[in-house]
Formats: structure tokens, C-alpha cells, sequence
């Protein structure tokens, strides 16, 4: 069987998709990857960057430093995808594969949430981090507001851990005393997945004066009364806004007949489309996971799995459903949760409390994809 392996983006899915591929095929391997951007960000660097401790250029890991054995990389942006014939088309050109894996994340939709390009500052783009940053400079009163417009939404604790590091942030420039945080979530808990995580993060909000909204969300900006509407009628003055937007699937993704109700089924064990050979990993898939790089990262060690197993005989394994999430809670500190969605009954969470020491485990964590990656 041929194995001409079309990968659409280098985000953690795509990048350690393409990199088992390639360890286990070698030269042999036919991987091309496309992404449309020139550089890789951990989604954690961007509050690092919105909060002033890392530059934007510091952040920015360059493909080309991306450099394996049988895996040709291609920076372009996919305008079709045909998945019935596995083609694509980008930049013009059009490409043809195998296997062919969607692994190009989700985009942020600012207009659903009226307002919020006009008056809110987005955080979970590079741009929006860099942005934030400037405008986070220039504020030193009035009410804050952290709001979320629609689930499911990347990296579920980000919008609490943006919330206990602006606290942090303006304790530290000595104005906390001056300004009001709100935190607006459309969740039940901070963290569903991890009981243990939300009540830590519960009791921190309680500590540093966080107002917590649960089970709501962002409806509109109205940027001339200052006043973020949600989605039960309550309206809350804001001098500043910083925002989770909507989520969706690519726009080519949307157009190939993919995806329904704004994201593409899989089959949760495979991570298999309804279209032979067509996988769907990372932030796309409607896998009911947290939408988070390790989870991606969980469900490209189960494609290379099937694909090899396709190619070579044998059994593939199962996507495990496993991955951690890092919460900053301000003043140094790191938590997390290790999470087990699918390698048992029930769900696993292991805890691990905040701390300063907590921190080198992200150092660890960042450390060993750059090597992985990229060779750094």
C-alpha cells in the first residue's frame, strides 16, 4: 500500500504526527506537512507574552528548524479539501495523499460575538497576546472583565489562569486595590474535568477577590455604555475586556462537508472520519476531550498507529485520551492535572497542587518538544 501521508498543520498534533511517521519509516516516509504560518507557539507562551515575561520574538520557534527524515514541510494556506479524493488544494497547487489528516486546529470567530473587535481584546492568538500586552500597560482602574463567548473553546483553564495572572499583574503595579475582576465561564466548574483543579481554582479566586460567573457566557460587547452583555440578559460595565471568542473549524473544513455542527466527528477510539483513510486529531475533532496540545498529541500517537498498522500489518492502538492541563495561578505559581480519559472505566485525574517548584515541570514540558521538534 502506498503511503503518501498528507498532514494539514504543524500545530502539536500535526508536528508529532509527522515526527513518528518519520521515526518509524525514515527516508522511506512521504509526510508533507502544510501550515500556513512560518513559526510554532506553545498556546501557554501567549500569556507569558500578554502578561510582559516573554517577547513575541522569543516565543516563535521556526519551521524551518522543523527538519526530519521523510517529512517535507510546506508553508501555505489550504484553500479545498476534498476529502472523498484526499486532495487539497494550497497556494495554488493541489495535493494528493493516502492518509490524509486534518490536524489544522480551530480558528477564532470575533464577529459572532458583536462588539468584541471593536472593544474587547482577544488573548488567544500570538497578535491578541502582543496586543493585550499594550493595552494592559494603560490600565489601572475600573472593572475588568474575563469573559468567554461560546463553548467548546481551546485550553479550558486559560480564561481563569488569565484571570489570576491579571490579578497578579496588577498587584504587582500596586493598582489592584483600584479595579474589579470578573471572570464570566459557560462551564459548571473552572474545570470540570479535574474536580480537585477547580476547587483550587475556586479557592484562589476567593483569595485574590475574583468574581466567578459560572454557566454563562459573552453575548455582545456594547462598546458606547461599556457593557458586556451575557447570554442571560445580566449586563456588567467593563473598562477593560479581555476575551475567549468562538471557536470554529477552518473555513475549508467547514466547505468539504467534514465537519457538522461546526466540528469533525471521528470516531473517538481511531480518530477516523466517516471518509476512508481521513483522520481528524487536535482541536477540530469532535472528540468531547479538552481541546489542548497534549490531547492532541495522545490522538497523533494513535493515527501513526493506525496508519502504520494500514501499511505494514498488525493492530493499531487506540487513541489513550490522555494529556495535562497547566493552570498559572499568579505569583510564581504552577499547577496541573494529568488526565485519563479513555485507557479505563472512568476518568483518571491526578492533581498536582500550585507551587513555584511546579514550574520547572512546564520548563520540562516546553523543553522536550523543542528537542523533539525541532532539535533545540
Amino acid at each position: 500500500m502506498k503511503s503518501r501521508v498528507l498532514v494539514l498543520g504543524a500545530g502539536f498534533g500535526g508536528m508529532e504526527l509527522s515526527t513518528l511517521l518519520s521515526e518509524a519509516l525514515g527516508e522511506t516516509a512521504d509526510v508533507t506537512v502544510i501550515e500556513k504560518s512560518d513559526a510554532f507557539v506553545f498556546g501557554y507562551s501567549k500569556i507569558d507574552v500578554m502578561f510582559g515575561r516573554e517577547t513575541l520574538e522569543a516565543v516563535r520557534l521556526p519551521y524551518r528548524n522543523f527538519v526530519k527524515p521523510g517529512v517535507r514541510f510546506v508553508q501555505e494556506t489550504i484553500t479545498a479539501i476534498d476529502p472523498v479524493a484526499r486532495r487539497v488544494t494550497a497556494g495554488g497547487g493541489t495535493y494528493e495523499a493516502d492518509f490524509l489528516v486534518i490536524a489544522l486546529g480551530a480558528d477564532l470567530d470575533l464577529a459572532a460575538t458583536p462588539g468584541l473587535a471593536e472593544d474587547g481584546n482577544e488573548f488567544y492568538s500570538v497578535a491578541g497576546a502582543g496586543r493585550a500586552r499594550e493595552v494592559l500597560a494603560g490600565f489601572s482602574k475600573g472593572p475588568a472583565i474575563v469573559g468567554v463567548s461560546g463553548f467548546p473553546f481551546k485550553c479550558p483553564p486559560a480564561p481563569s489562569e488569565c484571570a489570576l495572572m491579571l490579578h497578579d499583574h496588577l498587584t504587582k503595579r500596586g493598582v489592584r486595590g483600584a479595579c474589579e475582576i470578573t471572570l464570566v465561564l459557560p462551564l459548571s466548574s473552572p474545570m470540570p474535568a479535574s474536580p480537585d483543579l477547580s476547587g483550587a481554582l475556586v479557592a484562589a479566586f476567593a483569595e485574590t477577590g475574583i468574581r466567578l460567573l459560572l454557566g454563562r457566557s459573552v453575548k455582545a460587547l456594547e462598546p458606547g455604555r461599556k457593557t458586556a452583555v451575557l447570554d442571560d440578559g445580566t449586563e456588567l460595565p467593563y473598562a477593560l475586556y479581555l476575551g475567549t471568542p468562538k471557536h470554529q473549524v477552518p473555513q475549508p473544513v467547514l466547505a468539504s462537508g467534514l465537519a457538522e455542527n461546526g466540528w469533525v466527528p471521528i470516531t473517538l477510539r481511531t480518530l477516523e472520519t466517516r471518509f476512508p483513510d481521513v483522520y481528524a486529531i487536535g482541536d477540530a475533532a469532535a472528540t468531547g476531550l479538552p481541546k489542548a496540545g497534549s490531547f492532541a498529541e495522545s490522538a497523533a500517537r494513535a493515527v501513526a498507529s493506525s496508519i502504520l498498522a494500514k501499511l505494514g500489518g498488525g493492530e493499531a492502538t487506540p487513541n489513550s485520551g490522555t494529556g495535562s492541563c497547566l493552570v498559572e495561578f499568579g505569583d510564581g505559581r504552577l499547577g496541573w492535572a494529568d488526565l485519563d480519559f479513555l485507557t479505563g472505566p472512568k476518568l483518571k485525574s491526578i492533581y498536582h497542587a500550585p507551587s513555584v517548584a511546579g514550574r520547572a515541570h512546564k520548563v520540562r514540558f516546553g523543553a522536550s518538544r523543542k528537542a523533539r521538534w525541532f532539535g533545540l
